[in-house]
Formats: structure tokens, sequence, C-alpha cells
């Protein structure tokens, strides 16, 4: 039996309505392991990067040692990155977590650090002088204070952590990169770009949105723009 002229999977192109409407439910799994990956993994590194950051501006010496190490770890290739996770972590969702986390700290860490560094000494002074306490002044001064910087790497961890879960899928966690692997073995045309496709809406989605939630975090940098 013959492909009519209209059928576009049976012709293998690149752009494929029929693949989108037949393979929806394949597609919507592959976009929630996509954002639950790269949810979860940048929320850790988050949390693991406030205190670093934090410890780097309070201790001097400490600065040194936890900007070289998040760099160093961001230099390693990802591929070698999982296989030196591998025996910790098996072939689990939570080796391309962990491989995820240590890439974003980089990137974090660095950027609240500068955010926290740009605080002027003048308002910290005067924060001290209303009565505020270390830890008062870190969360009602410094951290709000830092918050546009922070959401800078923020935005920029959260991009490049939804392109490397795509490498997971050479442990079968790799979200819509499970489909563009498969694809590309195969030559599935229309399988490869409707994936790589959503991969680049979600990036910019997810960009967006923290945009968003910079601009409503930190109006008075609006205000500035004026």
């Amino acid at each position: 039996m013959t492909a009519t002229p209209d059928d576009c999977l049976a012709h293998n192109d690149w752009i494929c309505g029929d693949y989108v409407s037949t393979r929806r439910e394949i597609l919507w799994d592959a976009v929630l392991q996509h954002l639950q990956l790269t949810l979860i993994a940048v929320a850790l590194a988050l949390l693991l990067a406030v205190p670093l950051a934090v410890a780097a501006r309070r201790w001097r010496w400490a600065a040194g040692p936890v900007l070289g190490v998040t760099t160093v770890l961001y230099t390693i290739p990802s591929l070698a990155m999982f296989s030196l996770l591998l025996p910790a972590y098996g072939l689990s969702a939570s080796l391309v977590i962990a491989g995820l986390v240590l890439y974003s700290l980089t990137l974090l860490v660095r950027n609240i650090l500068a955010g926290l560094r740009a605080v002027p000494q003048e308002t910290r002074q005067a924060a001290r002088g209303m009565g505020y306490g270390p830890i008062r002044l870190l969360l009602a001064v410094e951290l709000p204070l830092a918050l546009p910087a922070a959401m800078a790497g923020l935005r920029i961890a959260t991009v490049s952590a939804v392109s490397l879960v795509t490498i997971g899928a050479i442990v079968g966690y790799g979200g819509l990169g499970n489909l563009i692997y498969a694809g590309m073995n195969t030559y599935f045309k229309a399988q490869v770009l409707t994936a790589s496709l959503l991969c680049v809406v979600i990036a910019v989605v997810a960009d967006l949105l923290l945009l968003l939630v910079q601009r409503f975090a930190t109006p008075w940098t609006r205000r500035g723009q004026a």
C-alpha cells in the first residue's frame, strides 16, 4: 500500500502535524519529565548556592575555595560528569539531577555573591544603626538588594538546565532528550524537530516567567529605569 501525498509520517517529513496528534501523550510525558528534572535541579542548586554565597561574602577566605570549586565543576564535560556520579546514583533520575545541580552552582553562586557585594556599605551601616542583627540584615536588606543579580543568574541557570536535561537521555532520564536521541538513531525527522522545538519553547517560557518574577520582585529597578 503506497503512502498518500499528504501522509507526512510515511514520507518522514520534518514538519508533521500527524506526529503531534498521534503521539500527544508521549510528548506530554516527555515535557513533564523535562520540567520536573529542571525544576528540582534548579531548586536544589539555589538552596545550596545561597548559603555558599553568603559564606563567601561574610568570610573572605571562603570566597576563593567556593568560587574555585564551583568553577572547576562547571568545566567538567557533561558525559564525564555523569560518569563520575554514576557509582553514587546509578542509572536513575537522581544522577541527572545531581549533575544539573553541580552545573547550576557556578552560575548561581557567582551572581548571588556579586549581588551581595554590590550592596552599599552605607546601607549596611544604616541598618545596623537601626538595630538590625546579622540575620535580619541579611534577610531584610542584603538579599533583597542582591535580588536583581541573583535573578539574572537564576535565569541563566534555568535555561542551561533545560538544555542539559537532554543529555540525561544516555541513562533514560532526559525528558524530551529521550525523544531527540531516539529520533536521531532512527532518523525520525518529525520526532527530532518537534522535541527540539519544545525544548526551545520551554527555555524561552521559563526565562520570560523568571523575568516577570524579577520585575515584580524588584519594583525599585523599574523606577530607576523610568
